[in-house]
């Protein structure tokens, strides 16, 4: 009834068919990345710096990922049909619609998700062990036992651990690259202006890791003062992930940049249009503030003094956060709320197609965030 009641009222209309649900979608799997980056590709790197946060950061892809995949099954409208995009034998022959970028999704996100749960859970089974071995009731030391697998700290079995992960590492590190690439070309493929742009692959992975590294953020701060971790997260720790964030931020800077100055060298007056109607239309105030919160916000992290502050850090980290779902919505509402065909109320004064936020649609993102912190915590 929920999933029902929600996919009424998160803006799936015509013409803007893809509503809140997709931008929600969009955002979760971005916040997903950083666990993703952080685990594997720092581990590739030899970055040592990753093991203070590491586990925090892939819990957190899990929740994220988890959450991301409620919103492309309340899209379909019917969710009780959601087994319609898995291709399983059946004697009807009804196979998915490849050419659907749902069905893209479906493969993308469960495979991050397989492949980030086995990657967390193979970095727990030598803490999994302590567990068993700290455990006081027979019950618990099976359970905990059987989870890790026969774990010892034997050199043999560090041998093997370390092979196991560094290979994990492989498999999951082009995946931050190819998800979310996945997921650009959901609206890249589309030969709709405004969406129709190769810049959109690598152009949504840097903004996947720059909203993931703000997220990490939000919520590593105000948990290392609860528990008092400043000697596990360190002030280092926190500076660097704040120089991560500003760099991928002038990478999205230079995304938007490519946007506008691909709409004016193209020459096609579509594209144009779309490129203005952001700046000065209906939705000028939600393109105005995602500059604010993306652009401007991240410039006060060039002050090492500003940086090393943890109060401007989280603010910084916040405003990224709303920037990152505003920038979701930008791109997913503008690009359809004006029709190709004279709309039913081209003759009103409201501009047909134009989606406002509801306390329902609105609510559907702040739900999900509050049960993926719950979780972490």
């Amino acid at each position: 009834m929920a999933l029902h009641t929600w996919g009424r009222d998160l803006g799936l209309n015509i013409p803007v068919a893809w509503g809140f649900a997709i931008v929600n979608f969009v955002w979760w799997i971005g916040i997903g990345h950083a666990g993703t980056f952080i685990s594997a590709i720092l581990l590739l790197l030899h970055q040592e710096w990753r093991t203070s946060i590491n586990r925090f950061t892939e819990a957190m892809t899990l929740f994220a990922v988890a959450c991301a995949g409620i919103f492309p099954i309340i899209h379909l409208g019917r969710p009780q049909f959601l087994y319609w995009l898995l291709p399983y034998p059946d004697t009807m022959g009804l196979w998915p619609q490849f050419r659907s970028p749902l069905v893209w999704d479906v493969f993308a996100v469960s495979t991050y998700a397989t492949v980030s749960l086995v990657f967390w859970y193979i970095g727990l089974l030598p803490d999994l062990a302590t567990m068993r071995d700290r455990a006081g009731t027979l019950f618990k030391r099976r359970a905990y036992g059987i989870l890790s697998l026969g774990w010892r700290g034997e050199g043999a079995h560090w041998h093997h651990y370390r092979k196991l992960y560094i290979l994990l590492a492989g498999l999951a590190a082009p995946l931050v690259l190819s998800v979310h690439s996945i997921v650009g070309l959901d609206f890249a493929i589309a030969i709709l202006p405004g969406w129709h742009s190769t810049i959109f692959p690598p152009y949504f992975v840097a903004g996947a890791i720059f909203s993931g590294f703000s997220m990490v953020l939000t919520l590593i701060i105000p948990l290392r003062a609860i528990y008092g971790l400043q000697g596990m997260i360190t002030a280092r720790h926190l500076d660097l992930m704040a120089k991560v964030m500003m760099a991928m931020g002038w990478i999205v800077a230079y995304g938007y940049f490519c946007e506008f100055f691909t709409a004016w060298r193209s020459g096609v007056i579509f594209d144009q249009y779309v490129a203005v109607n952001r700046v000065v239309g209906p939705y000028a105030p939600y393109f105005w503030a995602l500059m604010l919160c993306n652009i401007i916000a991240p410039q006060f992290l060039w002050s090492r003094r500003l940086r090393s502050n943890v109060v401007v850090l989280f603010c910084v980290a916040l405003f990224v956060n709303v920037g990152m779902w505003l920038e979701r919505f930008v791109i997913v509402i503008t690009s359809l709320h004006r029709d190709f065909l004279p709309p039913p109320g081209a003759y009103t004064t409201r501009p047909s197609g134009t989606t406002r936020p509801s306390w329902g649609r609105s609510g559907s993102s702040p739900r999900s965030c509050s049960s993926s912190s719950a979780s972490c915590r």
